[in-house]
């Protein structure tokens, strides 16, 4: 990363050199505990006192070692877990399953192969009843803007991995979600594919602006992406680490990789103590 990039315990500047909002957070996460009943009858902790504030357009990458809770918390933020102890609320509200103000986007592309490209970007319109023809225009706008215009007639089996998560992450943000949740997004695709993909992603997010919790394995990713890393420990998942990042964007893929402040090579040092 560049050199001003820094890791630090306490908010400071946004990754567009300004102060960060004092605006009230987009996720707050408050001593979440998940237990899960294991097969003899026992509880398995596997979430842990997770506390954690996002701040609005904040982009938080999650890294940790597998089975850690990194994804069962993305699901308890999304309401599509529950939570054994502890809050979480999106935009000052208590999470609820059947809200419909955030973006998800899966390790696979999860897209309906019977549905063309631009009927795949249309579904979250077609389930929340929103109007077609604004929906149509912002799906063209937003597909244009991953490098898929002329793909709108074109169905998954004729796309390339990263061309179908390209529509996954048009489809996630057609309903302009107020919070967006990613769950390694790219962990399927090459590292070439992931590297240009990741560069999309940052263009799209510095013009939405929106608040992302992003969970992946890559540590290069989570520093090119991140205004925040927060590395997790091995079950029971718990913060054991936290980077900010002050480099402004937008930033080149080589500095991911140039790491100039040794990020990463603080977190890869605490990933691999956790797994010994």
């Amino acid at each position: 990363m560049q050199a001003g990039m820094a890791a630090t315990q306490v908010a400071g500047a946004s990754s567009n050199g300004q102060a960060r909002s004092v605006a009230e957070p987009a996720i707050v996460a408050e001593r979440v505990t998940k237990v899960y009943p294991a097969r003899d009858g026992s509880d398995m902790l596997a979430l842990d006192e997770f506390t954690l504030q996002v701040a609005p357009g904040e982009f938080v990458g999650i890294i940790g070692p597998s089975g850690c809770g990194k994804s069962t918390f993305l699901k308890m933020v999304a309401g599509l877990e529950s939570i054994s102890s502890g809050t979480i609320t999106r935009g000052g509200r208590p999470v609820s399953r059947s809200e419909s103000d955030l973006g998800f986007v899966f390790q696979a592309a999860t897209l309906l192969p019977w549905l063309n490209v631009l009927d795949n970007v249309l579904v979250p319109a077609r389930v929340q009843g929103l109007p077609m023809g604004p929906a149509r225009d912002r799906a063209g706008e937003l597909l244009a803007s991953v490098g898929l215009a002329g793909f709108e007639n074109h169905y998954p089996s004729e796309l390339s991995g990263g061309m179908q998560q390209r529509v996954a992450i048009t489809r996630a943000l057609l309903h302009d979600p107020q919070v967006l949740l990613m769950d390694e997004p790219f962990a399927a695709l090459d590292a070439l594919t992931r590297d240009r993909l990741s560069v999309e992603l940052q263009g799209i997010l510095m013009e939405q602006r929106k608040p992302v919790l992003f969970v992946t394995h890559s540590i290069p990713e989570a520093l090119f992406l991140s205004d925040r890393v927060i590395v997790m420990s091995g079950r029971p998942g718990r913060i054991i680490a936290e980077f900010e990042m002050t480099s402004k964007r937008p930033r080149s893929i080589d500095d991911a990789y140039s790491d100039k402040d040794n990020i990463g090579a603080k977190i890869r040092a605490l990933l691999n103590e956790e797994n010994h």
